[in-house]
């Protein structure tokens, strides 16, 4: 049992902490350790990343406990992978955080921040439900107060509206909770997997109810039309750097369906085998058109970046719709690129805010920084758009081409490709405005000229910009990694060994023997 597994978590856990108790007033302190939190994080990630990517299954029991009866941790290649990602973004959010001096608006920012990583970590490391549903509710307190920091009615209202919605799909996720014990008296994954497989074909109904709900709120976790109508405002309203981290959010929604619905609620399965087709894909279409008809219609900068999050993220489900390993592996691929693409636009939004009035589409004196400013969106909007060369073509790419034995393919390579022509219309008006029209418009008299963006900023972007171009260079390896990953979610016998046959405290006869 190796105790790297449980650092993620507990590393962000003792620092939040610590910078509430002790570093409440040293905004460099605050800095340094969160900065070191990040950069561990990373390497920690890389570690456990390098050590499953031989298909081990890294396993962490907490005091000891077997499984089912413990609280487990498990490392597979897909929850290294994310863990790691969380990481990188995390780091370059901090970066601009600390470049642009957001963390000076509020006291508790960088405690915030700690706080969300363990939450999102947790999410992605946990082996049970109930321990999934506890993660959720952490990332969702610490993302409230990470959204209204530095206040503002606006931000507040939206804040409360995320709450909500929020609240809502837990008090789901309770019930689904409790349907689920109450059919198969297990929460633990991996043990679940093997009792749903046994459930008599004349007694499934409790159990596909709890699936559909479970669908449901791991829906609007990733803002999956229609309970999408949360996000919007709530990102737009964010402070940038917020909404950058908050990137990798939507992904633990795809991250726990792709979990659930390939080791518990498999395709294999006669119980819940249409509830992919039946109800997942039409709600990805729908999220990919609304999405980008949203970055058409958008009147503001943040809120278009919002919508175009929503697009990414129906991309995402369409490939996981499909539930095929083809599908699988390219929405993997996609992850990480909408991650990465998605945070860097949310900072470039929040770059050009520097001497305009608003982030409102409409002409405006230039912001500071123009010309550096512009390239940099150019460059996430491709990616973003999808347009050769940069790995959101790629990913598009993967993705219709395991759309292509699918029945309804016509449908979705019609759909992504109209929202494509959408979103490069969307992106192309956005920055035409912003950057271009902005130069015919001459600054006010006497006014004083707005602070550029600091160097660590521009920093910042061009690292996430950079890891986009280092996804494409390697778009060879990423994807045989990718496919690697969809390989061991659709043969899980050694997830299931791992986890149930590891001895432990209550183990059996045969596991103690073992």
């Amino acid at each position: 049992m190796t105790h790297w597994l449980i650092l993620p978590i507990v590393l962000p856990a003792f620092i939040a902490p610590f910078i509430v108790l002790a570093a409440r007033y040293h905004i460099t302190i605050q800095r340094v350790l969160s900065l070191f939190g990040a950069v561990a994080l990373i390497l920690i990630g890389l570690g456990l990343s390098l050590e499953a990517s031989s298909g081990d299954v890294i396993l962490y029991r907490l005091s000891d406990w077997a499984a089912p009866f413990g609280i487990v941790l498990v490392g597979d290649r897909l929850s290294t992978l994310m863990v790691t990602l969380t990481a990188v973004l995390a780091l370059f959010v901090l970066l601009y955080v600390i470049g642009s001096k957001w963390d000076e608006r509020g006291r508790h920012f960088h405690a915030l921040f700690q706080f969300q990583l363990m939450g999102i970590m947790g999410a992605f490391l946990t082996g049970d439900l109930f321990n999934l549903f506890v993660f959720f509710e952490v990332l969702l307190i610490a993302s409230y107060g990470l959204m209204i920091h530095a206040g503002g009615t606006p931000r507040l209202r939206a804040g409360v509206q995320y709450v909500l919605y929020n609240l809502l799909g837990s008090t789901l996720f309770l019930f689904a909770l409790g349907a689920i014990y109450a059919e198969t008296g297990t929460l633990n994954m991996a043990d679940l997997a093997q009792r749903v497989a046994l459930i008599d074909a004349g007694a499934t109904v409790g159990i596909r109810i709890a699936a559909v709900l479970l669908l449901m709120v791991f829906a609007v976790k990733a803002a999956v039309v229609p309970l999408h109508f949360w996000l919007p405002s709530s990102y737009a309203e964010a402070p940038g750097p917020v909404a950058a981290l908050f990137a990798i959010m939507t992904k633990v929604g795809a991250y726990a369906i792709i979990r659930v619905y390939t080791l518990i609620f498999s395709p294999e399965l006669a119980t819940t085998a249409d509830l992919h087709t039946t109800w997942l894909l039409p709600a990805a279409l729908l999220s990919l058109a609304l999405g980008m008809i949203g970055v058409l219609a958008a009147k503001q900068l943040d809120r278009m970046v919002a919508f175009s999050v929503i697009g990414s993220m129906g991309m995402v489900m369409i490939s996981i719709a499909l539930f095929t390993p083809e599908g699988i592996a390219a929405a993997l691929y996609y992850i990480v690129h909408s991650t990465l693409a998605a945070g860097a636009l949310f900072l470039i939004a929040d770059l050009a805010r520097a001497g305009r009035d608003n982030l409102d589409l409409t002409a405006q004196p230039q912001v500071s920084g123009a010309k550096l400013t512009a390239a940099l969106f150019f460059i996430a909007a491709i990616a973003m758009v999808g347009v050769p060369p940069l790995s959101g073509f790629v990913g598009k790419l993967l993705i219709m081409g395991a759309a292509a034995e699918n029945e309804f393919w016509v449908w979705i390579w019609a759909v992504i490709l109209g929202a494509s022509l959408l979103s490069l219309v969307g992106f192309g008006r956005a920055g035409s405005v912003v950057f271009w029209k902005s130069r015919s418009i001459a600054p006010e008299e006497g006014g004083n000229p707005a602070e550029a963006p600091s160097a660590l900023s521009y920093v910042a972007v061009g690292g996430l910009l950079a890891l986009l171009v280092a996804h494409t260079l390697l778009a060879g390896p990423a994807t045989q990694y990718a496919t690697a990953i969809s390989k061991q979610l659709f043969s899980p016998e050694r997830y299931l060994t791992t986890v149930l046959e590891t001895p432990g405290k209550l183990s059996d006869g045969k596991e103690e023997a073992h």
